[in-house]
This record gives structure tokens, C-alpha cells and sequence, in this order.
């Protein structure tokens, strides 16, 4: 009986001392703590790349329209489908790098009518996406400006820029439909608009556009 009893606390006594050596073992907790966190520093990586790369984008959205802009107001009183075309795909080089997706331009030629109730009228335009060019709006057509521009008998250049933003993390070069919660950061709506006043003339005619 007494043996037995030494055996089991001999047992006992080498039990907890591999125990004490196993919790006071350092090795390899370097790696460990790295498979623990790594995941955790790319994403944040990944996020922040993303998130850098969204808001210079979306300025040169912005920037898109107000060159598109500045260069039609300069015309001297009139301009054509082809000079209005080639200042419209200027959106191309302004864009890059970012390639994921096309950006859509509407360029809208406003009329306010001289009258005691004026009234807000297309006088032309055009638009590019996809590099397809065409007419968004029929002549004469009412549409809206802003209420500090709607003077009587002037002329304004209105400049739409648009872009559906596709972040890089959910994009590939052949890319089926998104699932899940990358289907909500897909495509993220990037626009902004511009109204300018002719600088040479009191209005820019088109009359092939």
C-alpha cells in the first residue's frame, strides 16, 4: 500500500513539475502572438489603403467637373459637337491610375427665360459613359438650377461628374457578382456638379449637339 501511494505522488510530483516547464516555455510565443494579429494588420492595411485611394479619387471626380467646366465657359460664343466631345473625354486622363470603372460627364447648356416668372430651359446638351456619347436632354426641356442662379435672362454651363466607384478589395479583372457584405462596398456613388457662366459671350450655342 505504501508503495503504491509513493508511486502516485512520484507520479503527481513529475506531472506538475512538466507543467510548471510547459507554462514557464516562451518558445515559439513570438509566432503565435503574429498568426493572432496578423489578420487583424492586414485588414487595417488594407482599409486604410482603400480608404486613401477613395477620397483622391472622389477629388478628382470633382476636378473632372470643374476643368470640363472652366474649358467650355471659355468658348468664344459658340462651340461645337466635336470640340465639346474632345473636352468631354479629357475625364480619361484625369481619372488615372484608377481604372476600375468609366466616369459619366453631363454637360447641360441652361437658358432662364426673360419673363416676370422665368423659366429654367435646356438649350443643349450632351453626355459621355462607357465612351458613349449622347443627348440626356431634349431642347427646351425644363430642368432646375439653383435659386441664387435663377436670374432672368442669363446663360449657365451646368457640369455633372460621376463615377461608381469599385474599391480594389472587392473588384478583380473578371469578376462575378459580389456576395455578402462586399455586395454593399461594390459600387460606391461618386458625383459632383458644377455651374459656371460663359466668360467671352453671353451664352455658348451648339448647334449640332
Amino acid at each position: 500500500m505504501s508503495v503504491s501511494a509513493g508511486a502516485r505522488m512520484r507520479r503527481m510530483s513529475v506531472f506538475l513539475r512538466d507543467v510548471r516547464r510547459l507554462w514557464g516555455d516562451r518558445r515559439g510565443i513570438a509566432a503565435v502572438e503574429f498568426a493572432l494579429i496578423a489578420p487583424l494588420l492586414l485588414a487595417l492595411y488594407f482599409v486604410t489603403m482603400e480608404l486613401s485611394l477613395g477620397i483622391e479619387t472622389n477629388r478628382k471626380v470633382g476636378r473632372i467637373g470643374s476643368m470640363v467646366a472652366d474649358l467650355i465657359t471659355q468658348q468664344p460664343g459658340s462651340i461645337n459637337k466635336a470640340e465639346l466631345e474632345s473636352i468631354m473625354q479629357l475625364d480619361q486622363a484625369l481619372i488615372q491610375p484608377y481604372g476600375r470603372s468609366k466616369p459619366k460627364i453631363v454637360v447641360t447648356a441652361i437658358k432662364i427665360t426673360d419673363e416676370a416668372t422665368p423659366r429654367v430651359l435646356v438649350d443643349w446638351s450632351r453626355q459621355v459613359a462607357n465612351d458613349l456619347f449622347s443627348v440626356p436632354y431634349a431642347k427646351n426641356s425644363a430642368t432646375t438650377v439653383p435659386e441664387q442662379l435663377k436670374i432672368r435672362n442669363t446663360f449657365v454651363i451646368r457640369v455633372e461628374s460621376g463615377l461608381d466607384y469599385r474599391p480594389l478589395i472587392t473588384w478583380s479583372a473578371a469578376q462575378k457578382s459580389p456576395l455578402g457584405l462586399t455586395a454593399a462596398f461594390d459600387r460606391i456613388a461618386m458625383k459632383d456638379t458644377y455651374y459656371l457662366r460663359p466668360r467671352m459671350s453671353p451664352n455658348i450655342t451648339c448647334n449640332d449637339c
